[in-house]
C-alpha cells in the first residue's frame, strides 16, 4: 500500500519558512507525532542533538507553541494545530507589516518615481497588474488597451481606464475575445473593437500604448502541468525608447480602432 503521509521534511521546511529555525521546525514535527514528550524521546524521533533540543524546546514556548510540564524530566506538549496556525500567522504578518514600514521609511522621495531608464521587467500577474493601473493613469490624451483574455482583466484596470475615459482622454479597447469587449460594451466614452480579420491571432498577453511615450507589452508562458501560465511584461515610460516603441505600435492604431487624430 503506497503511504500518502506528507515528508517530513517538506514540512519542516514549510515551517522554517513561516520563521521557525531549523532545530525548532524539528522539534516541533516530532512533538506533533509523540504528542507529549521529553527532550530524549526527541532526540531520538527527530535526530535533534538533545542539548539542542533543549533551546528549541524553550524556544518554542516563548512563541506559544509548545506547553511545558515542570517535572522530571522536563516534558513537552504542542499546541493545538489550530492555535500554532494562528499563532505562526499573526506573527508573519506582523514582521511583513514590520518590514514593509521600514522599506517606505527607507524610500527615498526623490526616488519615488522610477528613473528614466529605457526599458523595465516585471513579472507576475499582479505586479503587471499595478504597473498596468500606473501606466494608465498617467495618460493625458490617448490610450490603447488591448488583452487577449478576461483574465487579464483587472478590476482595477477596468476602473483606471473609466477615470480616464471620464477625465476627457480618448480610451480604447481592442481584444479578439468578445468576453473582454463585453466589459465596455455599455462604456460611451470607451471605443471597442476586435481585431482586423488578417491581425495575426497567436498574441497572448496584453498591450498599453497611451499618449507617444507609454508603453507595455506582455506576454503569456505556459507552466509545466498544472501551473497556470507565467506573464512577463516589458514597459517604458517618458523616455525615448518608448516613444519608438509606441510610434512603432502606431501604425496599427487605426487599423485597429478605426479612429484617426485630426493632427496626425
Amino acid at each position: 500500500m503506497t503511504d500518502d503521509r506528507p515528508d517530513e521534511r517538506d514540512v519542516e521546511e514549510a515551517l522554517e519558512r513561516l520563521g521557525l529555525s531549523n532545530y525548532e521546525a524539528r522539534v516541533f514535527v516530532a512533538l506533533h507525532r509523540l504528542g507529549t514528550g521529553t527532550a530524549k524521546d526527541v532526540h531520538e524521533l527527530a535526530g535533534v542533538p538533545r542539548s539542542q533540543v533543549y533551546g528549541a524546546a524553550e524556544d518554542l514556548e516563548a512563541r506559544g507553541l509548545v506547553e511545558l510540564q515542570q517535572s522530571t524530566p522536563k516534558r513537552y506538549r504542542p499546541v493545538s494545530l489550530e492555535a500554532a496556525k494562528e499563532l505562526l500567522t499573526v506573527r508573519l504578518e506582523r514582521e511583513r507589516d514590520r518590514a514593509f514600514d521600514a522599506l517606505a521609511e527607507l524610500r527615498s522621495e526623490e526616488h519615488g518615481e522610477e528613473t528614466r531608464d529605457d526599458v523595465w521587467t516585471v513579472r507576475g500577474r499582479r505586479p503587471i497588474d499595478d504597473r498596468t493601473v500606473d501606466l494608465v493613469r498617467r495618460a493625458e490624451r490617448r490610450i490603447l488597451f488591448g488583452a487577449d483574455s478576461v483574465d487579464l482583466l483587472d478590476d482595477d484596470v477596468v476602473v483606471a481606464l473609466r477615470e480616464r475615459a471620464d477625465a476627457g482622454v480618448d480610451v480604447d479597447v481592442v481584444s479578439a475575445s468578445a468576453a473582454v469587449r463585453e466589459v465596455f460594451a455599455r462604456d460611451d466614452d470607451i471605443g471597442v473593437a476586435a481585431p482586423p480579420a488578417d491581425a495575426p491571432g497567436d498574441f497572448t498577453g496584453r498591450v498599453v500604448l497611451a499618449d507617444d511615450d507609454i508603453f507595455l507589452l506582455s506576454v503569456l508562458y505556459e507552466g509545466e502541468g498544472t501551473e497556470p501560465p507565467e506573464e512577463t511584461a516589458i514597459w517604458s515610460a517618458g523616455t525615448a525608447m518608448a516613444a519608438v516603441l509606441t510610434r512603432a505600435a502606431g501604425s496599427g492604431i487605426e487599423a485597429l480602432v478605426g479612429r484617426a487624430d485630426s493632427d496626425s
